[in-house]
């Protein structure tokens, strides 16, 4: 008999603007780690209206994480400064790896609506100066499972017997979840591992608690699977996350994210000094 797994805690993302002036809403962030570890920050777009968003996120550097972005409704073009770049558009993402350091940027393009998430996934001390490494996942990578309740979308891990890409590092699972008015999913977890939906669109009904459109929920755990219901008023679209815990140390600052205050410092050094750059990003 399945086990459904309890709330834990749920975070309302807030509204703020980043980067060079997009409005967007973030969910997590340095007060989470804890809980939400592996996964560092959470963000949320979504705009009907291009001057929310197309002044985008120009060059900046990030060093010991990954960045995931995935765009259910939108376009967006990035580069680096090794020479990798891409488009990414409706139902695709990019996984960027920074690991030693690397220089990027992400440039929204005026779309009818701007939907979807970056999150930043943490790397595991010995991986932190790994070489940086590009990933783009196009709509092929991502299969569409059609099911009883609405649909779902692995991209990374697996869902029943639908595989999504394999990450290098953390073998995190990521999933795009539909789930049609007044029907319910349930979804199996591994033992061990952390658990929390964001309700990206539409709210949603878990454990009997009702939760609004925006909130991420995560799960105790005890328990192997969890159940989110959609309400009778209209479907809830919600991105699944499932990550093994680090239980390392976070030393964060802006886009730098180590294990020591002493590694921080000497990597806004390196900033200053343009010694920042280590591994060539193609690899």
């Amino acid at each position: 008999m399945t086990a459904l797994k309890e709330v834990k805690k749920s975070v309302r993302g807030s509204k703020t603007i980043d980067g060079a002036g997009v409005h967007l809403v973030r969910v997590l962030g340095v007060s989470t780690v804890k809980d939400f570890d592996p996964f560092l920050m959470l963000d949320s777009f979504d705009s009907e209206n291009p001057e929310d968003y197309m002044r985008g996120f120009p060059f900046h550097p990030h060093r010991g994480i990954e960045t995931i972005t995935y765009l259910i409704h939108g376009e967006m073009e990035h580069m680096d400064s090794l020479g990798n770049k891409g488009v990414i558009g409706n139902g695709e993402s990019q996984w960027m790896t920074a690991g030693s350091g690397i220089m990027h940027q992400e440039m929204p393009v005026s779309s009818p609506r701007m939907l979807g998430v970056q999150i930043w996934l943490n790397l595991p001390r010995d991986d932190k100066m790994t070489h940086p490494h590009y990933f783009d996942i196009n709509k092929d990578m991502i299969p569409v499972v059609k099911t009883d309740f609405g649909e779902v979308r692995p991209i990374s891990g697996k869902y029943e017997n639908a595989e999504g890409v394999k990450p290098k590092f953390i073998q995190a699972t990521l999933l795009d979840v539909l789930v049609e008015k007044g029907k319910s999913v349930t979804i199996p977890t591994i033992p061990g591992e952390n658990v929390f939906v964001f309700l990206i669109e539409g709210d949603a009904v878990i454990n009997g608690d009702a939760y609004d459109e925006k909130t991420a929920v995560l799960f105790k755990d005890e328990g192997d699977a969890i159940e989110v219901l959609a309400t009778k008023k209209k479907p809830v679209r919600f991105i699944f996350f499932e990550g093994k815990p680090l239980r390392e140390p976070v030393a964060w600052g802006g886009p730098i994210v180590m294990n020591t205050e002493e590694e921080l410092r000497d990597t806004f050094l390196e900033l200053q000094s343009n010694t920042f750059i280590k591994h060539n990003a193609k690899n």
